[in-house]
Order: C-alpha cells, then sequence, then structure tokens
C-alpha cells in the first residue's frame, strides 16, 4: 500500500501544533527551548518574541535568569549561526553541527589562511579567550599579532568555527544588552562538550518539532549533509508519507499530525524562526508571493495568518514612543481585527512604559 498523500495544509498544522502555534502552553522556558531545540538568536530579542509567540503567561525574566545562570547559552549550532539552546543540549548537539563550521571555515577563509595550521590557531584562540572575553574584532587584532600576514576577519571567525565559544552576559538579556564576546563553552559551563558526533537523535528531535519532513528538510534546518543514510537507519523507527508533490516524507509514529481544518490564530514571529528556516521546501507556510515579501524585507519579521506567512512587521522606536508597522495585504475585516489585537499585545510586551501605536498597511 503507497503511503499516505499529506497536503500542505494538512503539513502546516502538523509543524503548527508541533511549534507551539495552534494554542500558548503552560511550559517553563527552557523546556519550551529544548522542545523546539534551539532558538534562533542572531537578533538578541528573538528568543524573547519567539517564547511569547508560544507560552501562556511568558515572563522573560526566566529565560534571562538561565543565560545568566548557565543554565541556557548563545552559539554558533544549527547552520552556523546564532542560536539560543540550553546548556545541556550544547553539550550534547555542539559535536554533531561541528562539522558545518569546520565546512564553513574551509570554504569562506580557506585560501585566505593556507599554510596556517589550524590547530596551532585554534588553541591560540582558545588560550585570548579563556583568558578574557573578546568580541570577534578583538580577537582577530590579537591572534594577526601572531600571524601578521593574515586576514584579521579570516583569523577570527575560523577560530570560531574550530572552537565551540558561546556569547556571555549581558549579550542576550532582556532590556539589558552588550556587545558579543565569547569564551570557550568548556570555560563557561565548566564541562567538556560531548564525544558522541552521531547525527541520528538530532533527527529524531527535528521530526518531532519540525516533521513530517524530507531528508532535504533537515538537512536544510541543521546544515549536515549525507543525512540520507541517517534517515535509512532509523527508518524502522519512523512512518511514510507522501506530499502533495510526491516527496517522501518522515516522522514519528506518534507525533501528532493534526487536521487541516483546525483553527490557527495569529502569529507574530521573530525576524528568522526556525518555522520559516526549518525546512527545504516552504510552501507548507510560505507562499511564493509571501516567502518573496519576507525574503526582501530584510530586518521585518514574518507574521502568520491562518497558520500561513501573510505579511511582515517591525518596531519603530523614536521619542519616547513605539509604533508596531505591519504590511499584510489581502485582510479580511475579522482577520484584521484579529491582527490588530495581537499586533497590540506583542507591541505591550515589548515596551511596556513607552507611548504605542500599532499601524497595518
Amino acid at each position: 500500500m503507497p503511503p499516505p498523500v499529506l497536503g500542505d495544509r494538512a503539513l502546516n498544522r502538523a509543524l503548527l501544533d508541533r511549534q507551539l502555534l495552534l494554542r500558548r502552553v503552560r511550559r517553563p522556558a527552557l523546556a519550551t527551548v529544548e522542545h523546539l531545540v534551539a532558538l534562533q538568536a542572531q537578533e538578541p530579542l528573538d528568543p524573547y518574541v519567539g517564547l511569547w509567540c508560544r507560552l501562556d503567561g511568558f515572563d522573560p525574566a526566566e529565560l534571562s535568569t538561565a543565560i545568566e545562570e548557565r543554565a541556557a547559552v548563545r552559539i554558533a549550532l544549527l547552520r552556523s549561526t546564532v542560536h539560543l539552546v540550553s546548556a545541556r543540549d550544547c553539550l550534547a548537539l555542539r559535536p554533531v553541527v561541528q562539522v558545518v563550521g569546520e565546512r564553513m571555515a574551509r570554504g569562506q577563509f580557506g585560501r585566505r589562511l593556507a599554510g596556517v595550521d589550524l590547530g596551532e590557531l585554534a588553541a591560540a584562540a582558545r588560550e585570548l579567550v579563556d583568558a578574557e572575553p573578546l568580541t570577534f574584532g578583538e580577537l582577530g587584532k590579537r591572534l594577526a599579532q601572531r600571524w601578521p600576514d593574515r586576514d584579521p576577519l579570516a583569523l577570527a571567525q575560523t577560530a570560531r568555527c574550530l572552537l565551540a565559544l558561546v556569547q556571555v552576559p549581558p549579550r542576550g538579556l532582556w532590556r539589558r544588552g552588550g556587545r558579543a564576546r565569547h569564551v570557550t563553552v568548556e570555560s563557561w559551563l565548566g564541562r567538556p562538550v560531548g564525544a558522541d558526533a552521531a547525527p541520528d537523535g538530532l533527527v529524531r528531535r527535528y521530526l518531532a518539532a519540525f516533521g513530517p519532513a524530507t531528508v532535504a528538510d533537515v538537512q536544510n534546518w541543521s546544515g549536515l549533509t549525507r543525512l540520507a543514510e541517517v534517515v535509512e537507519r532509523l527508518a524502522p523507527e519512523l512512518v511514510t508519507f507522501r506530499a502533495a508533490d510526491g516527496r517522501v516524507l518522515y516522522d514519528l509514529p506518534d507525533a501528532p499530525r493534526p487536521g487541516p481544518d483546525v483553527p490557527a490564530p495569529v502569529r507574530f514571529l521573530p525576524q528568522f524562526d526556525n518555522v520559516l528556516l526549518g525546512h527545504a521546501d516552504r510552501s507548507r507556510i510560505a507562499p511564493p508571493a509571501a516567502a518573496d515579501l519576507y525574503d526582501e524585507q530584510f530586518h521585518w519579521s514574518p507574521l502568520l495568518v491562518d497558520g500561513m506567512l501573510r505579511g511582515v512587521w517591525r518596531v519603530a522606536r523614536e521619542r519616547g514612543a513605539a509604533t508596531l508597522h505591519a504590511r499584510v495585504p489581502g485582510l479580511s475585516p475579522a482577520e484584521q481585527e484579529a491582527v490588530a489585537a495581537e499586533a497590540t499585545a506583542l507591541l505591550a510586551f515589548l515596551e511596556p512604559a513607552a507611548g504605542r501605536e500599532v499601524r497595518l498597511g
């Protein structure tokens, strides 16, 4: 019997359910981060918006305290981009994706560092950042004292790829901030990263939070390659479906797959939320026209209506006032009311003491 077919709307509802975007839930912040594997954190505020979208009664101080107390860290992880992750997952997952950073270092900086002993570079960088947290600019200048004929940026970024470096507070704290300064994860957490680089567990966790999905989807999300053999190894514990276009989708047997007609509320997502970046094929959540709008409006964040990407938003601050601008075409009167209500609530979360205004256009 051929695998059942799941249309885009059924895939959309499965994704939203697992991403906690069909309804807000009562759950600890750190447990939610682990459920989602990691939260995109290139923009320091994004993890807070991401959790506000998902948790009922979310207190940003809870996440901020977890960062201060080293229960959560900001580190280059999936796709070698900065994510917020629990300390436990950091130690377990960083060795799995280490090859992604190393591949990036070879591709972007290999020629500029030809002849440099990378083991020596990593050891020198480790000594520097563990003596004093450094920005990449500072690290590059200090490494260039040892390799004066090399590009400081290439030296620092290659060290970032070779070493597991965490961004230390106050970077990423709620209503505080600072430059991105780095130390090794071993120094910061007082424990070494794990030794198991097998991706099997990471694939299972991806399916739990993003499935059903193709092999290409999990590769797009993680940055890893050659995962077909991993999925094949896991196949006896997985179920398969077909997308409408014939793609083979894999999933965990007991993962939720709600019906396509389950209502989906308006959601204002952070700029780089993995719900939009977690698949090679984004058709389950991003119609082509809306995807183009999102991709072209840099520094604007995505807005979901009826579970699909429909527009973008951002907050502008000027003279003690904050205005949330939303660009979302073709709303019905009921949808416009729902968007305005969610925008008002989000703006109150982000700017409780400021003059506030919502503008839909």
